[in-house]
């Protein structure tokens, strides 16, 4: 075991690990972050992804020491007190959740995204949402909230 210390939206973690653990599995075994899933393990779903300095990545494919002086945002640092981020409260609004398994990730995905790029046209949100897969809304309102949230922000009514 050895002592690490990661930032995670924008606080500190000191912790004890085996270098070769997951990012996953320290945000939820070890540091009790939830909200970040564990679908497949395998890098192929994307219910695991999380911003890792501005680019969204499968954390169950990072070994926490990769981790170290990274800046990494998961769907925890998101809302603001009671106050959802624009990208949940659209998810919300268009009905782009129904089981929630893969929402974090997604939002995620779509944050890392509209972080870059905040006029996203329909090609390149499904770009960047395509390594999340999702069993239940068949995309469509998941694209819908997307835009919505990027036009909100944009506008300012966030």
């Amino acid at each position: 075991m050895e002592q690490m210390v990661l930032e995670i939206n924008q606080t500190e973690y000191a912790f004890l690990a085996e270098p070769k653990w997951t990012l996953l599995y320290v945000l939820r075994e070890v540091l009790d972050l939830t909200g970040t899933k564990c679908g497949c393990g395998t890098g192929d779903c994307g219910a695991c992804r999380v911003i890792m300095d501005g680019k969204a990545v499968n954390s169950c494919m990072v070994q926490v020491r990769n981790a170290v002086g990274c800046r990494i945002e998961t769907i925890e640092g998101l809302a603001r007190g009671t106050k959802l981020h624009p990208i949940q409260q659209a998810f919300i609004e268009c009905g782009a959740v129904q089981c929630g398994f893969c929402t974090p990730g997604m939002i995620m995905s779509a944050k890392a995204l509209l972080d870059v790029n905040p006029e996203p046209d329909e090609t390149e949100i499904r770009q960047a949402i395509a390594g999340n897969l999702c069993r239940c809304t068949g995309y469509v309102k998941i694209v819908e909230a997307i835009q919505l949230a990027a036009r909100r922000m944009r506008e300012g009514d966030a």
